[in-house]
């Protein structure tokens, strides 16, 4: 006599993934450097000024504030709102979580002015 198979559990009954808070913001700050380095002004921002993201994350939701650097002049509008459209859809397409919000604060723009001023200074 053979031994019975028991059925696959139902999807549901399996368990869950959870995705840490860190994973989500680390996508979300990639997802905002990927649309960063193309925009206009990107070579006056150092470096080292990589944007920075926090997460909420409740359920299936993962709501976003990332804070970022910019080059100047540029429209800071049209940037923003093309790091908001890019993120959203990397963190929904890689965490499957929906995106309601993701807030953009703009810290500090970065001119060829400033750059130029700081490169007279002797120290």
């Amino acid at each position: 006599m053979g031994t019975a198979v028991p059925a696959p559990l139902p999807a549901a009954d399996r368990g869950a993934l959870r995705i840490a808070d860190r994973v989500v913001a680390k996508i979300a700050a990639q997802a905002a450097g990927e649309v960063l380095g193309d925009a206009p002004g990107a070579a006056l921002v150092p470096r080292d000024r990589s944007p920075h993201a926090s997460v909420s994350v409740r359920k299936d939701s993962a709501r976003l504030r990332l804070t970022l650097e910019l080059g100047y002049p540029a429209d800071i509008g049209a940037v923003c709102g093309s790091v908001r459209g890019h993120v959203t859809s990397r963190v929904e397409a890689l965490t499957g979580m929906s995106v309601p919000e993701v807030a953009v604060e703009v810290e500090r723009l970065h001119s060829a002015a400033d750059r130029r001023k700081d490169e007279g200074r002797v120290q």
